[in-house]
């Protein structure tokens, strides 16, 4: 009888364990450095997919944050454990817009998580992604 109670209690305690540890949820920090102006804001986006990764889809968090001490500092709260990445824009002319030259090529200051660069054109999910399993600090530079 001790037996089986115990081992029923051991189930019940890997049930809850599992439970709690999907529903764990962590934060990330992340700070833009570099900039070289302060007018503006800087618009930051999360993304947790391959598919969605510089989409403006309503599954990716984004933020638009002040900009101070030539550095943005932004926090998302609540994200799951999982790959994600950032990308960012500064939009110094504060139009609520990324401003383009010819062939889309960005006239404002913009970066990734990583610090990753695309070859003519942006970087792949793949060099920009990062894990989290617990609270994160990431720093960006502005390219």
């Amino acid at each position: 009888m001790k037996k089986n109670l115990l081992i029923i209690a051991f189930i019940c305690f890997g049930i809850l364990t599992t439970k709690a540890q999907e529903e764990e949820t962590f934060d990330l920090t992340i700070e833009v450095t570099g900039m070289k102006k302060t007018t503006g804001k800087v618009f930051i986006a999360v993304y947790n997919k391959k598919e969605n990764f510089l989409k403006d889809t309503e599954k990716s968090l984004k933020t638009k944050v002040v900009i101070e001490n030539k550095k943005a500092i932004a926090q998302f709260k609540g994200l799951k454990k999982g790959e994600y990445a950032v990308s960012f824009f500064h939009d110094e002319n504060d139009n609520n817009k990324m401003d383009t030259k010819i062939f889309g090529i960005p006239k404002e200051p913009y970066g990734f998580s990583n610090n990753a660069t695309g070859f003519m054109g942006p970087p792949k999910f793949e060099d920009a992604k990062f894990l989290i399993d617990s609270n994160k600090s990431i720093q960006i530079k502005v390219n």
